[in-house]
């Protein structure tokens, strides 16, 4: 359902969600712990920060952390650099058009699934997966 590159910066964000207490974590470090290529990693981090979900420092003592509270960052906000606010909209079978007008044999089945876990990641923060956030829905 995710890319590759998304799990990868889901995976990361939560490491630093649970790291928050520290003031910067490094690329090698977080591409150790998580076994993440350390350049796969540096990109996927970039991407992040520039998406305003990371902030960064350069240097000697540089690294990464979350850009604002775990509880502020949705776990679409996460993924949409990477997979954009659609991925979960996609269809399942693959197909380039499928709609309501034009469907898939699985579509009507899958719209409801899908929409669910849209939901999902845009009504989830990343607190809430560390076990330390309330829930956003209303």
């Amino acid at each position: 359902m995710l890319s590759q590159t998304a799990e990868y910066a889901l995976r990361t964000v939560l490491f630093l969600g649970d790291h928050q207490a520290r003031a910067l974590v490094r690329v090698g470090e977080l591409a150790e712990a998580l076994g993440i290529p350390r350049n796969y990693l540096s990109k996927t981090l970039h991407q992040l920060a520039r998406a305003g979900v990371l902030a960064s420092s350069r240097g000697k003592l540089g690294g990464f952390r979350l850009a604002r509270p775990a509880e502020s960052i949705s776990l679409a906000e996460v993924i949409a650099p990477f997979d954009g606010p659609t991925a979960t909209r996609t269809c399942l079978l693959g197909r380039a058009v499928c709609s309501d007008q034009s469907p898939c044999t699985a579509h009507a089945r899958w719209k409801g699934v899908s929409a669910q876990v849209s939901d999902f990641f845009r009504e989830t923060t990343v607190a809430e997966l560390l076990g330390s956030g309330t829930s956003r829905r209303k």
